[in-house]
């Protein structure tokens, strides 16, 4: 299990009904910390190796990540989704259960469990996205409380926080925004109540928040390659919650090439597999290939086009693309025109102008010029003043200060 070398030297196992933890020191011995504190050393191996996680320094790895983190068997799962009876979210490879944690000691009732279809390559994937998801602790990324990859199915799970309200998409245009019918999306978003200006432009900070998180807090940094307004959950309080993390990458920026048509392999699967998505994806990305943080600030420009226009990344109705509408008129068009007709005049002029500005930097044909995402969070501290905004403080680490994993 190589994706679980991210962890510190703590070896883990579950004796009678508790958790012991071990800290391996750099002589090979093991203190014994048991529930009331004390410590015991031991120098025996552990017979079951097959059994152990394989865990090293967590700084050779520049991870800093906190809170503990569950190993569920897949039974777990099953039992946890009441055999996967509630679905309340579906991807390209991936189908989200709502999860009932009663009796665990998570401190939550509800939860949400993403499973990943099986096979070798989709199994990659999610070792892959689960290998970051570790690496992320921020107030305005969902979180993960655990995972399930015991082989017993070729299918792997991870289970996180549950957010309540939904997505971005759901509270701005009544659908998931993944094929839903065109004529059940407008009769539903007529009936929903219209997200408020203040709330738009809290959510349009909280979302540069996490991308800045991303992009200049982590090490290494992390491009999160499909940000878009159904993969921004929303909480209690509407609240920003980035989530879906499978088209990540590591690092400033890597080639990830899109798919040719013109390739005999090219099929509708691979197309799925292209980072992104229709509306929000970076147009140089697609040209060339190449993968970089530049492509999260193109999303993100795509993302605040949609809270102050409230329409789709990609208008079915005309078969366009909200930028190819909206885009080349951006700064010339009279603001009043362009500002979500729902809000009936109820917003700022000037922050909507300045939030349009943002969107036009951000949509840039040159990534090289589009604002950094620490730009942008000054830019909308400076501009906007409907409400009140506040950086996100540094996590708490536990007590080990590290990431602890133990089975459920």
């Amino acid at each position: 299990m190589g994706f679980l070398k991210c962890l510190i030297g703590f070896k883990i196992r579950r004796r009678s009904n508790r958790v012991v933890i071990y800290n391996q020191d750099h002589d090979g011995n093991r203190n014994q910390s048991t529930s009331n504190g004390s410590t015991t050393n031991s120098a025996t191996d552990d017979s079951s190796n097959t059994n152990r996680l394989e865990l090293i320094d967590c700084q050779k790895r520049n991870i800093d990540v906190v809170g503990v983190i569950r190993k569920f068997s897949w039974d777990e799962v099953e039992r946890l989704t009441k055999n996967f009876s509630k679905v309340i979210g579906t991807g390209g490879f991936s189908t989200v259960y709502l999860a009932h944690f009663q009796g665990l000691e998570l401190e939550l009732e509800l939860g949400a469990i993403k499973v990943h279809i099986g096979s070798e390559r989709l199994n990659q994937l999610f070792k892959q996205e689960l290998d970051i998801l570790l690496r992320l602790r921020h107030q305005h990324i969902v979180k993960l409380l655990g995972y399930c990859d015991d082989g017993v199915s070729e299918q792997g799970a991870m289970v996180f926080e549950y957010v309540p309200n939904g997505s971005l998409q759901e509270k701005l245009h009544g659908g998931g925004g993944d094929g839903i019918a065109e004529e059940d999306a407008k009769s539903k978003r007529k009936s929903l109540p219209v997200l408020s200006w203040r709330s738009r432009m809290t959510i349009a900070f909280q979302l540069a928040q996490a991308i800045e998180y991303l992009h200049e807090k982590c090490s290494p940094q992390i491009v999160h390659g499909d940000i878009k307004a159904s993969n921004i959950l929303l909480d209690h309080h509407l609240n920003c919650k980035l989530c879906d993390f499978g088209f990540s990458k590591m690092g400033f920026s890597s080639t990830i090439l899109p798919p040719s048509s013109s390739s005999p392999a090219y099929s509708s699967r691979e197309k799925q597999v292209m980072m992104g998505s229709p509306g929000y994806t970076d147009p140089h990305y697609l040209r060339t290939g190449l993968a970089s943080k530049k492509n999260d600030i193109y999303s993100y420009g795509v993302v605040v086009l949609e809270l102050v226009t409230g329409m789709e990344a990609f208008c079915s109705e005309r078969g366009q693309f909200l930028t190819s509408i909206v885009g080349p008129t951006l700064l010339t068009r009279d603001v009043a025109d362009m500002v979500d007709p729902r809000l009936g005049g109820d917003y700022d002029m000037e922050e909507a102008r300045a939030m349009l500005s943002i969107s036009a930097l951000c949509l840039g044909h040159s990534p090289t010029l589009r604002p950094s995402a620490t730009n942008i969070l000054q830019t909308i501290k400076d501009k906007i003043s409907s409400t009140s905004f506040q950086f996100s403080p540094p996590p708490d680490k536990d007590k080990f200060g590290q990431l602890m994993i133990r089975d459920a």
